[in-house]
Parts: C-alpha cells; sequence; structure tokens
C-alpha cells in the first residue's frame, strides 16, 4: 500500500475576489522512506498542496490518504490530533519563538501536548544532537544562522516522529553554503517509517529525490494558425485549462467570464471581430485565467505566440501607416 495516495484532488482559493483553481485533478502516489520534491514556480500550488496534506486546508474535491488514514474524511478531534502527530511541519520562514531557546522550540510542542518537562527536554536535545546543533541547544533563534534555525525547525517537526514530514521551500532563506547542510539532512531524513515531501523550486533538489511531482502548468508549444469553429453556447476553455493559442474574433462574439469567490461573474465582458483575447497565458506560460464561449455562431483565427506577435506587430503598422497618411 503506497504511503501517500492523492485521488483527483482540485484545490480552489480566493484570491484578490477572484477564485483561483491552482490544483486541478491531480493523480499521485509516493511509498513509505521515500523524499518527494512537489516542484514548480511560485503560484503552482506547492504549499497549497503541502497545507491539505497537512490537515490544515480542505481540498475543493478529491481524496487524500496517508497510509491508512484518509485525510480529507477527518474532522473534529480526529483532524486535530492527525495535525499534531501525524504530520510533521517545516516552515518556510522557520516560526521559532524569538524567547525560546534552541532547546525550548523543539520541546515546546511536546509539551503543548501533554509530556513532561523533562522527558520533552530529553527528546529535544536527542533530536537537535540528531541536526547537528548539540553545541547551539542554548542559543535563541537571534543567535542562530539561518541554516542552523532551519535545522530547529527540522527538528522540531520530528518530536512525535510523524509519519510524514512536510517542509515548505526549506533552502529558500538560506545562502549556498547553509544550503549544503540543510540538504544532507533532508536527504539522510527520508527513511522507512517516514515519507518526506519538500515543496520547492530549487532544482538542486532533484538529484537527492526518490520522486518528483512537477506541478509546472503544462504549456504545448504551438505554431502556426489554426480556424477554429464554434456553435452558439460552445465553449472554447476553461479556466485553468493549458494555454496555448491567441484568438482573433473573425466572425461572430466571444464571452470571457470568470467567478467570484461567493456566486454571480466577477468578470463578463465580450469579444467581437477584429479584436484578439487569451494573450497572457501562451506568451507568459501560465494557465488559462477565464472561461470563454460563443455567444453566437463564432469564426476564429487561433495563432501559436510567434505568429501572434508578428500579427500585432503588422497591426500596429497598419495603424501607423494610416495615422501619417490622415
Amino acid at each position: 500500500m503506497p504511503a501517500l495516495r492523492i485521488e483527483d484532488l482540485t484545490i480552489e482559493y480566493v484570491q484578490a475576489g477572484y477564485t483561483v483553481r491552482p490544483v486541478d485533478r491531480m493523480n499521485a502516489e509516493a511509498a513509505d522512506g521515500e523524499l518527494v520534491l512537489l516542484l514548480g514556480p511560485s503560484g503552482s500550488g506547492k504549499t497549497t498542496l503541502l497545507l491539505c496534506l497537512a490537515g490544515l486546508l480542505t481540498p475543493t474535491s478529491g481524496r487524500i490518504a496517508v497510509g491508512d488514514t484518509e485525510v480529507t474524511g477527518l474532522d473534529g478531534r480526529v483532524l486535530a490530533e492527525y495535525r499534531r502527530r501525524g504530520v510533521g511541519i517545516v516552515f518556510q520562514a522557520f516560526n521559532l519563538i524569538p524567547s525560546l531557546t534552541a532547546r525550548e522550540n523543539v520541546a515546546a510542542p511536546m509539551r503543548l501536548a501533554g509530556t513532561g518537562r523533562r522527558e520533552a527536554n530529553a527528546r529535544a536535545e536527542h533530536l537537535l544532537e540528531l541536526v547537528g546543533l548539540k553545541e547551539r541547544m542554548s542559543h535563541r533563534p537571534g543567535a542562530l544562522s539561518g541554516g542552523e534555525q532551519q535545522r530547529v525547525a527540522i527538528a522540531r517537526a520530528l518530536v512525535h516522529d510523524a509519519p510524514l514530514i512536510v517542509a515548505d521551500e526549506p533552502t529558500a532563506h538560506l545562502d549556498y553554503v547553509q544550503v549544503e547542510t540543510v540538504l544532507n539532512l533532508i536527504r539522510e531524513l527520508a527513511v522507512v517509517g517516514r515519507l518526506l515531501i519538500v515543496a520547492t523550486h530549487d532544482d538542486r533538489l532533484t538529484p537527492l529525490a526518490d520522486r518528483v511531482i512537477d506541478l509546472t502548468p503544462e504549456q504545448p508549444v504551438v505554431t502556426g494558425k489554426r480556424k477554429v469553429r464554434l456553435a452558439a453556447g460552445d465553449q472554447l476553455f476553461e479556466m485553468g485549462d493549458p494555454a496555448d493559442l491567441v484568438y482573433i474574433v473573425d466572425e461572430g462574439r466571444i464571452e470571457l467570464s470568470r467567478p467570484r469567490s461567493v456566486g454571480g461573474e466577477a468578470l463578463r465582458v465580450e469579444r467581437g471581430p477584429g479584436t484578439y483575447f487569451g494573450e497572457l497565458g501562451p506568451l507568459l506560460g501560465l494557465p488559462r485565467s477565464t472561461f470563454a464561449r460563443a455567444i453566437e455562431d463564432t469564426v476564429l483565427t487561433g495563432l501559436g505566440p510567434q505568429e501572434f506577435r508578428r500579427w500585432r506587430a503588422e497591426a500596429e503598422g497598419r495603424v501607423s501607416g494610416d495615422r501619417s497618411r490622415s
């Protein structure tokens, strides 16, 4: 049985009043003892997915199972217990308490869970020694380097010996010297009985991984022209689809729409003959940000990014020529 199963997972959230869907019908799995990378640029859904794995965010639909635990089916006290003991989290910004020593920061979650002071401190000391901070246990975060703070955060995530550890951009705030130590530590943490999932855009981790889940939106390379004919009501594309072509309306009308977070339509505009739409996705490597459907029978010309740039340059040249003659 896989240690992690993700089935038909869709995640949506609200940003600036609009609904964003960074993860759409995702399927993946990982085995016990693996180091898994969630690789992708900012905005690709890495952190959002980690929050769902940790039970801190509920996906829109789909299923997440860690071992025998169906995370997406938990609630109430059972969910709280999973968050406390079923998963360890390494935050991008360390999230250490400035007034506490390294030992106290690592012991804190155990003390909150009811572990006695002596036992919690002994466990914290063992974990700090494990991550190479035996001589720095009494130092507060302000006296530690970025790499040392990250190692304290990793030790804290291990306190309950959770079967799943998730780390969000663990090398983001480190210089190249500190990165090497943290990378080696991360590799060593992936052992039988523990699955380690790291969200990152740092491809230096790729050679260390047992499995890479690439969340970079698929972006087909398209060249040339394509005629598209739609009947009234036909959908051209949906929000979140891969973006390949820029469309010019030859005949008919197209409606572009985007839903608000709560009911209604946040965006509803029309494009008629001679206008174009859908250029940002193909030019910037982004998925579609709107829905597009035909209001009436419509004929479109679809252009690849290179052809669109040439078409636009020619169109602007014609406009400049008309102005100079007038």
